[in-house]
């Protein structure tokens, strides 16, 4: 260790006695073990064991000190041996980490294999802010029945507005709107600015309380991308006669339409449900590309209007369209579902219970 340097002024302390007065056994070299045993003898007083004695406490202080030294770095060694385990992840977790997954859809698993509820399992656009994302409507109120505009933005969590996002489904933002009561269903595609702000032409038909939700799939500056699914309250002032939730039902007229499926939802489960449309005359419907696809599914629970979204299978089972969807927990849905037959898109809506 090396010494302080000496102090001056007035902390410094007193000065030692001069010992270059005491001769030269104290200033210079200190004593032979033969000198100080004969200046003992000398002096009536039995030779000291005092050198010995040091000898031995310095060993033990040293061996005492080595031990604890080796002691710490074998505990270290072994802890760099042992680390600490990981902590467990939780199903919905492992899943997503193991399986990749097309832009804007979430985790899934086919065949009717148990979901682990949590994370992608879980209904969405129950909030406004979510994986760092903000949905930032520029106004929510509209006057019931007239023709208005929705503009927003999506902002980053520095507050920024996000101008980069992918084609999922042939459109960059999907946006769901509906009221609490799940009617007055409306998919709309917004137009997006050069400084990050959509817009899009929005009736609200009658007064109420309603939900939009922004469906979309980020792209961060290094390129990574998130789908994220958002949430925002809308208002309609005026008396507000929510409707009874229709009894469910498999099979549905729409437009001179039917529309069914077949299949149970179920919690936990990835399930296929298969639609079909027929015309007047019970043939088929010659359906056509929507989206992307031949059918856009989406589901919203009654109570919260939790989001779920759902696409088809790539290609069609026979006459049938179908989607995989798992339900996050009972209750009662409303599921709606959009095709396109002679270049016009229809809406079935179908009520369902989930046990």
């Amino acid at each position: 260790m090396p010494e302080s340097p000496p102090l001056a002024g007035p902390d410094a302390p007193p000065p030692g006695p001069d010992l270059a007065g005491l001769g030269p056994d104290v200033t210079g070299s200190e004593p032979s073990g033969p000198e100080l045993a004969g200046s003992a003898a000398q002096a009536g007083v039995p030779a000291p064991s005092g050198p010995v004695e040091v000898d031995r406490a310095t060993l033990r202080l040293a061996l005492t000190v080595g031990g604890l030294v080796l002691a710490v770095l074998l505990g270290f060694g072994l802890g760099r041996l042992n680390p600490p385990p990981n902590p467990v992840r939780s199903g919905a977790a492992a899943v997503a980490a193991e399986h990749t997954h097309a832009p804007g859809t979430g985790a899934h698993s086919h065949g009717g294999a148990a979901v682990t509820q949590g994370g992608d399992a879980d209904a969405a656009g129950l909030s406004i802010s979510s994986a760092g994302y903000t949905l930032a409507p520029s106004a929510v109120e509209f006057t019931p029945g007239r023709a208005g505009e929705l503009r927003f933005q999506i902002r980053d969590e520095r507050r920024r507005a996000v101008t980069r996002f992918a084609v999922v489904h042939d459109k960059p933002m999907h946006l769901i709107v509906v009221r609490r009561d799940l009617t007055g269903y409306q998919h709309l595609h917004p137009t997006m600015a050069a400084d990050g702000t959509w817009s899009v032409p929005l009736t609200l038909a009658e007064p109420g309380a309603w939900r939009a939700y922004a469906d979309f799939t980020a792209v961060a500056d290094d390129g990574r991308q998130t789908a994220v699914i958002l949430g925002a309250d809308l208002t309609a002032p005026g008396g507000y006669a929510p409707r009874p939730l229709p009894a469910p039902a498999t099979s549905t007229a729409v437009e001179g339409f039917t529309v069914g499926y077949t299949g149970t939802p179920a919690v936990g489960q990835s399930v296929p449900l298969r639609f079909r449309v027929t015309g007047a005359d019970g043939a088929a419907a010659p359906l056509e590309p929507y989206l992307g696809a031949y059918g856009h599914l989406v589901a919203l629970r009654e109570g919260d209007l939790g989001y779920l979204h759902v696409h088809p299978e790539p290609a069609r089972d026979g006459d049938a369209v179908t989607f995989w969807l798992t339900a996050p927990g009972p209750g009662r849905y409303r599921m709606f579902l959009d095709f396109q037959v002679g270049g016009v898109v229809r809406t079935a809506a179908f009520s369902v219970t989930v046990a």
